[in-house]
């Protein structure tokens, strides 16, 4: 009989132990990771995926979803896969994410997308990688935000990780797909996108700056595109971060969202655009007159009629927490607060916040 070989029992102990660990992986995996798709930092991709600084450690993505972060915590976050036009009947009482808007100014562009991307709801929710993810989709509007005052909310209706999930803007020059096999931060990669993360860092031309606190599932974020002063104003939940970019002027842009995150989605609630007129301006000042009101018109004395049609027509602006937001045409990029609050009446505390006077 032959004898067998000293060192296959040696063998034998390393097979085991790799196949203990890779089980122990595979739990791992399943636990963190379940009903979504492998999207995370550890998963292989091309050799442009930015590595993330060091010093910006507390905001480094995750495989693990951001909860916690919903704007009015209502138990109807998860929606049904299609929509209806009805939605507003099925809604939960308690919920106050005011998706009550019946008119949008523009919703997703079904002819500039990603592959990877999928319109429902009217084309005002974008669901990414349907089944898994391999690289990042994105998404641009229908409509060129031309000259006048811009306002748009997007709602996370998905569990938010992975490498990036952002909302922002971009020209046209923008390349939607260009990044379809290669996980990264896409809005704000060049000089022609900005882009908000859900890891609260701002992104332009391939820099990054702590902006705001994480925001996740049921997070509402809210763009303020002046196209008059040339000022990007971030909103988080409906509060002032603060304003992200100046000096745009003379520039045709486009609402933008990316994500590199499988079986993911975010949806517009609201899209509004109103000219830069004196009426614009007064109910601007209004609202900084009176920014301890969930609407102004509550406590203005006006007839009926006259408080129906600035509802209408500039109902965004009056109920939009930016008390000590003003328009200027500074030409330094400003960063925002990192807490959630909006900015306080003081000028010190303001600055403090790193939320400057505009």
């Amino acid at each position: 009989m032959a004898r067998r070989p000293r060192n296959s029992r040696a063998w034998h102990f390393v097979l085991s132990g790799i196949r203990r660990d890779a089980d122990a992986r595979a739990v791992a995996l399943a636990s963190g990771a379940r009903g979504w798709g492998y999207d995370s930092d550890g998963q292989h991709s091309d050799s442009d995926s930015e590595p993330e600084f060091p010093s910006l450690s507390p905001s480094i993505p995750s495989a693990i979803p951001v909860t916690g972060e919903s704007y009015c915590n209502c138990e109807n976050q998860n929606e049904t896969p299609y929509c209806s036009s009805l939605h507003t009947i099925h809604r939960v009482k308690d919920c106050q994410c005011g998706e009550e808007d019946e008119y949008f100014e523009w919703v997703w562009d079904d002819m500039n997308k990603s592959t990877a991307t999928l319109l429902t709801c009217d084309n005002r929710k974008v669901n990414f990688h349907m089944e898994y993810s391999c690289g990042t989709a994105a998404i641009r509007g229908n409509k060129e935000l031309a000259e006048g005052q811009h306002f748009w909310e997007i709602k996370m209706t998905s569990p938010v990780y992975g490498t990036d999930m952002m909302v922002g803007i971009g020209t046209s020059d923008v390349n939607l797909d260009k990044y379809r096999h290669t996980f990264c931060s896409l809005l704000g990669k060049d000089e022609d996108s900005w882009g908000l993360s859900y890891t609260g860092l701002l992104h332009h031309k391939g820099d990054k700056m702590n902006f705001s606190s994480r925001f996740g599932q049921g997070s509402i974020i809210g763009v303020h595109l002046d196209t008059w002063h040339g000022t990007l104003t971030f909103f988080k939940n409906r509060k002032c971060i603060g304003v992200a970019a100046t000096k745009l002027q003379n520039k045709k842009f486009y609402p933008m969202v990316c994500s590199t995150a499988a079986k993911s989605s975010m949806k517009v609630i609201r899209s509004c655009t109103s000219y830069t007129s004196l009426q614009y301006l007064c109910c601007y000042r209004l609202r900084q007159l009176l920014p301890n009101y969930v609407d102004t018109l509550e406590v203005l004395p006006l007839p009926p009629g006259l408080k129906q049609v600035l509802h209408n027509k500039l109902g965004w602006v009056l109920s939009m927490n930016c008390s000590t937001l003003k328009p200027s045409t500074s030409s330094s990029s400003l960063s925002g607060s990192d807490s959630d609050s909006s900015c306080g009446s003081d000028a010190e505390a303001c600055q403090r916040k790193r939320c400057r006077r505009t």
